[in-house]
């Protein structure tokens, strides 16, 4: 007889709400593993895909379980697997077209995941996937940060704030972000530098001469990052839209690109008026990246940061609290109950 599993599951693009129902435990492929997922971690990039916010980059059958990051135990290798076993507490980001984490079990490839940092639980080991992957990848790999180099960070305590402006710190950027006043403490005691009350001062009038602007806003925020940057540095952005150059390199049709060109003219005419270059970030699942972020979690080089942790039997109340965007860190859903027997190590 097939296993069952519990689910957040879409019927449709624009559902309200996801429904919990029973649905088979998935099968794994040869280079999969079968996770008891233990806890996972709601982004908003989650409910833009609910809302259908993605369907030029992606589109997604349906019905469709929710869900992008998570941690649990091995309890299943596929017949390629070596580095894992089962009983291994991991931690990962699954590739876009296989998301489904808002559930009791996920078959995800091996390449996509890492062993947990020993000194943080599953719930903080949830917390890190995505944002960490995210920040690392536009810190490290597009920014290329060198000590003494500027970057503004939108957002300093949101989910990708919190842990963006600690990897600057640690690759020696000097960080200013924006955030409210209510939250200067937190913002500072992750290494914040220069702090900046988005309600009450528009960041574009105090701010110049920047190397780089993390951009998580979009918009008119997006816009304004061209203000501060000095000529040859770079805005990366994770809300903005994918321009034509984005088009090419991730080789979708020229339709797609030509109709990417065209959202973006008025970021390209930036680029051009003032010398830098726009990013559009869709972040990559990488478990060698995994490992490199639980060195810096073990070492206490960064730490998860968590507003609060809520029962899978509750996600509707976590998906409305992540949607006020009053979330300071990130919002994890506890999947299972099992926190002293096997599950846990």
């Amino acid at each position: 007889m097939t296993k069952k599993m519990k689910a957040a599951v879409i019927d449709h693009y624009k559902q309200p709400m996801p429904k919990l129902k029973e649905v088979n435990v998935p099968n794994i492929r040869t280079n999969d593993v079968l996770v008891k997922i233990v806890a996972a971690s709601i982004n908003p990039i989650d409910l833009k895909t609910k809302d259908g916010g993605l369907k030029m980059l992606l589109k997604y059958e349906m019905p469709m379980i929710m869900g992008s990051d998570f941690s649990g135990v091995i309890t299943k290798v596929g017949a390629n697997v070596s580095k894992y076993q089962v009983g291994d507490a991991i931690y990962g980001r699954v590739q876009k077209n296989r998301i489904g984490t808002f559930a009791e079990y996920i078959a995800v490839d091996q390449g996509d995941i890492a062993l947990k940092p020993d000194n943080i639980n599953f719930e903080e080991a949830a917390s890190i996937p995505l944002v960490g992957l995210t920040s690392y990848q536009a810190l490290h790999d597009i920014m290329q940060i060198k000590p003494g180099q500027k970057v503004m960070i939108q957002g300093g305590s949101g989910g990708i704030g919190t842990i963006a402006i600690q990897i600057a710190k640690y690759l020696g950027a000097y960080v200013a972000t924006t955030t409210s006043a209510d939250n200067f403490d937190l913002v500072k005691s992750l290494g914040a530098d220069y702090l900046i009350d988005y309600r009450t001062t528009d960041f574009s009038t105090v701010l110049s001469d920047y190397d780089y602007v993390f951009d998580t806003r979009g918009g008119k925020t997006l816009e304004d990052a061209f203000k501060i940057v000095k000529p040859g540095g770079k805005v990366v952005s994770i809300a903005g839209l994918p321009n034509q150059r984005f088009g090419k390199e991730y080789g979708v049709p020229l339709w797609k690109q030509l109709a990417f060109g065209l959202a973006t003219h008025k970021l390209t005419k930036l680029e051009k008026q003032t010398g830098a270059s726009y990013t559009f970030l869709f972040m990559k699942p990488s478990g060698a990246q995994l490992d490199i972020l639980g060195q810096l979690i073990e070492t206490e080089t960064i730490k998860p940061i968590i507003d609060r942790v809520v029962p899978f039997t509750e996600i509707e109340k976590a998906l409305t609290y992540s949607k006020s965007g009053r979330a300071k860190g990130k919002i994890i859903l506890q999947m299972t109950n099992d926190s002293e027997n096997e599950v846990r190590k």
